[in-house]
């Protein structure tokens, strides 16, 4: 059988024993799109959809073993980093990506869960910023997370434009800016930026308690950037992505949390 070259997505985050968010969202997200996933777990967490119980931090000896053998095998077209709870991962993170290099980095910087947890240690939020987002070719903050980054409030959707500069002058190439936590009733609006031009990404709001939304948006931009698409077209799929398998989620626990449909919004060929 002849050899066809298969481009390949690695995940560096944190799992979720639950399924529904984490490298097990970022795995799936990977698969609907028909991208084959690596994974290199940064942090295991023990929670389901009522909530985390437990967490730990692998030594990162090993954290870079995994990305070393992912390398190693695989041609990678893209790096998608969620959960890197500590300032030692961020670094041995940051070595690694700039000893391999890929083509394309994204960051969603996870700090703030949706439910309003805070998931970075404050003293990691300094190595993120000056190790991490000069690397990432886009950033894909939240609104509490883009206001720790800045250190102000984004009370609207005028401010969430007025942050964008302020984002892009962090390092990162790019800026997928989630509008998901304005507390208004109308559209959910995403922001794209890149230096010099500004596009709005819009889904009608979905009343609902999900899980794993951010993991899958980033994951899916990264799958989308191993299939050629150019940048803003990846965030604009991706935000597609995230809507359809939100209107399809499913609540396989006990809790009233949904899980996203990755599989029923896959892309279709």
């Amino acid at each position: 059988m002849n050899r066809i070259p298969v481009l390949s997505a690695l995940t560096i985050a944190g799992s979720d024993s639950g399924g529904g968010a984490g490298v097990q969202a970022d795995l799936k997200t990977f698969a609907a799109h028909r991208v084959h996933g690596l994974s290199a777990f940064a942090a295991l967490t023990a929670q389901n959809t009522r909530g985390v119980s437990a967490v730990h931090v692998p030594d990162t000896g090993f954290l870079r073993a995994q990305i070393d053998a992912c390398f190693d095998d695989f041609e990678i077209g893209a790096v998608k980093l969620g959960m890197l709870a500590t300032a030692e991962v961020i670094e041995a993170v940051a070595d690694a990506l700039e000893h391999y290099r890929p083509a394309h980095i994204v960051l969603d910087p996870v700090m703030v869960a949706t439910s309003g947890a805070r998931l970075l240690e404050p003293s990691a939020l300094d190595a993120l910023r000056t190790r991490l987002l000069p690397l990432a070719s886009v950033i894909t903050p939240n609104l509490p997370e883009a206001e720790l980054l800045l250190g102000c409030a984004i009370a609207d959707r005028a401010a969430m434009h007025g942050a964008l500069d302020g984002l892009l002058a962090l390092g990162a190439r790019a800026v997928l800016l989630k509008g998901g936590h304005l507390p208004d009733r109308g559209d959910v609006v995403d922001l794209f930026a890149i230096p010099g031009e500004v596009r709005e990404i819009a889904h009608p709001r979905l009343q609902l308690d999900a899980h794993g939304t951010g993991c899958t948006l980033a994951s899916a931009v990264a799958a989308n950037l191993c299939l050629g698409r150019t940048l803003a077209d990846s965030c604009v799929a991706a935000a597609d992505y995230v809507h359809d398998a939100l209107r399809l989620g499913y609540r396989p626990g006990r809790s009233e949390v949904l899980v996203l449909d990755h599989f029923g919004a896959a892309p279709r060929a």
